[in-house]
């Protein structure tokens, strides 16, 4: 609920790139040498519809109508694929001249029908419409934000920690850290430190991205840094309106690298953007073991745009490439190692590490602590 209001309060912010809601790009570690070309995406599924957010509100024909030719010029000049761009643009019109949407006169009823036609289209997770029956901020210039909002971005970032929620040190010296967001550059890259130097000294370590719904890729690669004592190629991000692409990489940390030990990642249906990112770096590099549920499925970040003084959409401009796969998890989500019911995935991946610690234990005594606390785990 918190980062919802966030998102409400400063979505308009332009201070990184983030896969959940707009923000213009900004630079990464290095950058990759030419763009990819556009490539045929397989049909996937219609994203599940979005419930509307806030009061609802009449419309006129003028507004409907400016937002919808808004909506396809927007798509046609940003949309990552031209191709379909073009193909949802031309779908977009034919409708409005049959009057397919003469007959809708409140907003969020047009914001839920615009999503669901164009995404027979584009079967983009991120793409959205949005009604609100205030009239919207204008549209923020390229450029870098006020000093007002990034006051209030950094106020807010302090209050949720950076968006890491909960570090914990677990029996058997399991190390745990509970991360909802990665949406905050700067505190939480603190945070991320802050963290790993408590867990430093663990056997293992769990991390909790079951709520965790995106965020900056620049918080992703500091976490995932930790995690190698080399420079590691994570992902790249593509971006058609600057037809550039930047690679994220690995980087020296503060404090000790968290090297020859397990990493357990726990995911759920909610887990999306930023964070399906995290665990898909992190699966493909084989450095983790992902358990919980198949997550959410959208891999293509953009920007929020004003369609008009009452509609906005999220237009997906970019998308991830990963060094390995060469493809991304748009549309299937990130498919766990140890599938289980999310609400049991924190107890599944505890026995998994318990299990092996088991093993090579040799001192009697820790041995037998280690398989009291294995045993309670497995009866629950």
């Amino acid at each position: 609920m918190v980062m919802r209001l966030y998102r409400c309060l400063i979505g308009w912010l332009t201070i990184s790139t983030l896969y959940a809601f707009g923000c213009a790009p900004v630079a990464a570690a290095k950058p990759a040498a030419a763009a990819p070309a556009e490539t045929s995406e397989a049909k996937r599924a219609v994203p599940p519809p979005r419930p509307p957010k806030g009061p609802d509100g009449p419309i006129t024909a003028a507004e409907r109508d400016q937002a919808i030719e808004a909506l396809a010029r927007e798509l046609t000049d940003k949309y990552v694929f031209p191709k379909k761009a073009t193909e949802v643009a031309r779908a977009l019109r034919a409708r409005k001249k049959r009057g397919e949407y003469n007959g809708i006169t409140t907003g969020h009823a047009l914001a839920t029908a615009l999503t669901a036609h164009i995404n027979e289209v584009l079967f983009d997770a991120h793409f959205h419409v949005r009604f609100s029956k205030e009239t919207l901020p204008p549209q923020r210039q390229p450029g870098p934000p006020s000093a007002e909002d990034l006051a209030r971005y950094e106020e807010f970032s302090n209050q949720v920690n950076g968006g890491f929620e909960r570090v914990e040190r677990l029996a058997g010296n399991l190390g745990y850290v509970e991360v909802r967001s990665f949406e905050f550059p700067g505190r939480g890259f603190t945070a991320a430190s802050a963290a790993m130097d408590f867990l430093a000294e663990t056997d293992g370590l769990i991390i909790d991205l079951r709520r965790n719904g995106g965020g900056a890729p620049e918080v992703v690669a500091y976490l995932c840094s930790y995690f190698f004592d080399e420079p590691v190629h994570l992902n790249d991000l593509y971006f058609r309106p600057a037809d550039a692409t930047r690679q994220f990489w690995t980087a020296p940390v503060p404090g000790k690298a968290y090297v020859g030990r397990e990493i357990y990642v726990l995911t759920s249906k909610n887990t999306g953007s930023a964070a399906e990112e995290f665990a898909y770096n992190l699966q493909n590099l084989k450095r983790a073991t992902i358990v919980g549920e198949v997550t959410w499925g959208g891999a293509n970040p953009g920007d929020m745009v004003r369609l008009g003084d009452h509609f906005a959409a999220f237009v997906p401009t970019g998308r991830a490439i990963n060094p390995i796969s060469k493809t991304n998890w748009e549309g299937v989500g990130v498919k766990p190692d140890v599938a289980v019911p999310a609400d049991d995935a924190l107890r599944v991946a505890q026995v998994k590490l318990l299990e092996k610690q088991v093993a090579k234990a040799t001192d009697p005594q820790a041995k037998e602590m280690l398989e009291a606390r294995l045993r309670e785990l497995q009866a629950k």
